[in-house]
């Protein structure tokens, strides 16, 4: 399962480079966020792989709405290339996974101190977010919320509706 979810990933994080439209690279993104997600949850590291996906599939749903509502290319699905500046973030992206890659290797890491806790995933909550974690669950419900009522109280019409002067009716 370790390996499916890691060429998963890895073959949806290729598609948003690869798919012509920011809504398809949007879900590839999502796909692949899950994907890694799941990794995190086969790892017993439960809560991360959870909030991972939690917080990544509503971020990719919220991208898409805006982009459905402010783009000039309706739901983001008419062919567009994702790629800008190739060659600067091809050698961008080499000197990053290089920069990392000799980090890893070459840091002295250090040893475990203590134990691990009986139930790491709450020790990583608990460390994170203390008591306050309900209070943050409801707080984004309601963040979420909030984000869609302004944006339809901010928008007075549709995305399809056309004022009457521009269809050539006359106003009444």
């Amino acid at each position: 399962m370790f390996i499916v979810l890691a060429v998963i990933a890895i073959a949806s994080g290729v598609a948003v480079f690869v798919v012509d439209s920011m809504a398809r690279a949007t879900f590839a993104l999502a796909a692949s966020f899950v994907a890694v997600g799941g990794e995190l949850i086969l790892l017993t590291l439960d809560y991360l792989g959870v909030v991972t996906i939690l917080m990544m599939v509503m971020e990719m749903a919220i991208m898409v709405v805006f982009m459905v509502m402010f783009m000039m290319n309706p739901a983001g699905l008419m062919p567009m290339s994702m790629l800008h500046n190739t060659r600067g973030a091809l050698t961008i992206a080499a000197g990053t996974f290089l920069l990392l890659g000799a980090a890893a290797v070459l840091v002295p890491w250090p040893a475990r101190r203590g134990t691990v806790p009986a139930d790491p995933t709450r020790a990583i909550g608990e460390a994170i977010m203390g008591p306050q974690m309900p209070v943050m669950v409801g707080i984004s419900a309601l963040l979420f919320a909030t984000i869609v009522s302004a944006l339809v109280l901010a928008v007075p019409h549709g995305r399809y509706d056309q004022p009457a002067h521009d269809s050539g009716e006359t106003d009444r």
